[in-house]
């Protein structure tokens, strides 16, 4: 049995073992394995947590103890759980489910969620590969093996496979063209409109209909009748926000618990949080940290008054390739440019949206100032340029912010103007915690997709500031930060009492910090037709995706970056 295919070798020494699981997921798909091995991307499905579930069985350490004598006599019966063997020669790694036969003879049994397929060979063949690949791991420890088993939990059905050379041929050419594809570097394109993508665990990561259709087209049109929506339109976990100075977090079970003293004041359980955020002086255990690291829930800490702080996650991404991208782009002040003028434009384009949308009557010339703006910033020859031509759009735009409050009852929230630092007034102190706090999701948004969030393009990486983080929420400023404000305000969820003056500085008190961050969350969750691919997605998850169209943009993946524009 020949162990190469082609001119490169099956055993590379200074390569890792390539898991058997993932030979599967290479014949399923070359991309998902390339996301899921070289670049440790993973998330839960539906499927993957059933497949936990009927493999908690197998995955269980035999209670029985070794036997003491090495060599096992011919009429030997083997049933052994959970068997963990690799093939230094074969350049493979296996946790076999089970293994059983006699004596020397034994036959590999993989457990499969779901029913037998009713198909020619008994499987799909990344099924096949896999057994195969662990019966050929078991012939170089010494065993006969000429087939395996499959066992489909579904329907209590065993299916089995036969190691014929055509199956050996074809698993041995999967594993050198994995290998090659990780040396390679270069992710796999997507699948074409494929029926595997619904159910695939990493569609939200992959994003392989939107990738695909970017390849082909402008973000100036709209792909109402070709885009799947495979992503959801929301996340299923929320933030958690703890703000009762000298409150503590503790975990319970599979449920955080907020103390104030004796007194719980809010109990939410794991599964339902995607962000824990605190606010001034907060303590956190322990062992709530460790837990949360496990599951990568990024916590927040901010000043009592949302000064944010820094974040506590897991371990840095794995994905180092696309970091080196980043860094490398950001030596190279064309691409710089070009991708300021992006963010600069979008973002002039939705403060024009947001004015025509709010103001009682928008002046006809403000409006065609921030049109030639819009015009003028992709005319910049320097990110010198595009930063005064920025300046003079918010100049305008926050000139006419007045007219988009209401008028009665609001007299306490008059506003001249922008100003921070501190903030002097009511509405700018709202306006500084929306910014805040949305700089806060997009730093856990680009780390959790293995950005730097503090090497920017426009921004340049100045006093330690998020430099990447300003630069994409600029487009979304408008959007959900201002939006928020004037909903805050015109709703009369935020009032005039809500707010201490000290010395010529203005801040929020902690009930109406409480009452803003609830209409923040509500405008994040809030669902929207997406302006390119046209189909129904909450803004939070859209930041996601236009992190991860960054990472695609970077990668060469796609010819321009989608920057985000409402109509």
């Amino acid at each position: 049995m020949s162990l190469e295919v082609g001119e490169t070798p099956l055993s590379v020494a200074e390569e890792p073992l390539l898991p058997v699981r993932m030979l599967n997921e290479f014949a399923y798909c070359p991309r998902l394995a390339y996301l899921e091995w070289v670049q440790s991307e993973f998330a839960d499905s539906a499927d993957t947590v059933e497949g936990r579930f009927h493999h908690r069985r197998v995955d269980t350490a035999p209670q029985r103890a070794a036997r003491e004598k090495d060599d096992q006599d011919e009429d030997t019966t083997i049933h052994q759980r959970s068997v963990w063997l690799s093939s230094e020669q074969l350049g493979i790694t296996a946790k076999i489910d089970l293994v059983e036969g006699v004596g020397h003879t034994v036959a590999p049994v993989d457990y499969k969620r779901g029913k037998r397929p009713h198909v020619e060979k008994g499987a799909w063949e990344p099924e096949r590969v896999q057994v195969c690949a662990q019966g050929l791991i078991l012939r170089e420890h010494g065993y006969e093996c000429d087939g395996g088993f499959l066992y489909f939990v579904g329907s209590r059905e065993r299916v089995a496979i036969t190691f014929d050379q055509e199956l050996i041929e074809r698993t041995l050419e999967l594993i050198a063209g994995m290998r090659r594809m990780a040396r390679g570097g270069e992710m796999p394109p997507p699948l074409v409109d494929s029926p595997k993508c619904p159910r695939c665990s990493l569609v939200r990561i992959c994003l392989p209909d939107e990738i695909g259709w970017l390849r082909h087209h402008t973000d100036d049109e709209q792909a109402t009748s070709t885009i799947r929506r495979l992503l959801p339109c929301r996340h299923d976990a929320l933030p958690l926000y703890v703000q009762q100075p000298g409150a503590r977090v503790s975990k319970q079970g599979d449920c955080l618990r907020v103390m104030d003293h004796d007194e719980v004041l809010a109990e939410a359980r794991l599964v339902e949080i995607s962000h824990l955020v605190l606010f001034g002086a907060v303590q956190v255990s322990t062992q709530v940290v460790q837990e949360l690291c496990r599951r990568e829930i990024p916590i927040s800490y901010l000043s009592s008054g949302g000064w944010f702080y820094g974040i506590t996650t897991s371990l840095m991404h794995k994905n180092v390739e696309l970091r080196r991208r980043q860094y490398a782009a950001a030596a190279s002040p064309s691409f710089c440019l070009r991708l300021a003028t992006r963010f600069v434009q979008a973002k002039i384009a939705n403060c024009r949206t947001i004015l025509r949308r709010n103001h009682a009557a928008a002046p006809e010339t403000v409006l065609l100032d921030l049109k030639r703006d819009h015009v003028h910033a992709s005319q910049a020859q320097s990110l010198e340029e595009l930063l005064g031509i920025e300046g003079t759009a918010a100049r305008r735009y926050f000139a006419e912010f007045k007219g988009m409050l209401k008028s009665e009852g609001l007299s306490d929230f008059d506003f001249a103007g922008r100003n921070r630092r501190p903030p002097k007034d009511p509405v700018n102190a709202l306006l500084s915690l929306a910014y805040a706090m949305l700089a806060r999701e997009w730093t856990v948004t680009l780390h959790a997709v293995g950005l730097d969030p503090y090497l920017g393009f426009y921004h340049q990486p100045h006093y330690g500031r998020p430099a990447l983080a300003l630069d994409v929420m600029e487009e979304f400023r408008p959007l959900i930060a201002d939006s928020a404000v004037l909903t805050a305000i015109n709703n009369g969820e935020v009032r005039s009492e809500d707010f201490i003056s000290r010395m010529g500085t203005v801040a929020l008190t902690p009930e109406g910090r409480r009452r803003f961050i609830e209409t923040y969350e509500r405008r994040m969750g809030q669902e929207i037709t997406h302006p390119v691919f046209g189909y129904q997605v909450s803004y939070r998850r859209i930041l996601e995706v236009q992190a991860r169209l960054l990472g695609r943009y970077l990668c060469g993946e796609i010819p321009d970056y989608p920057s985000f524009t409402t109509r």
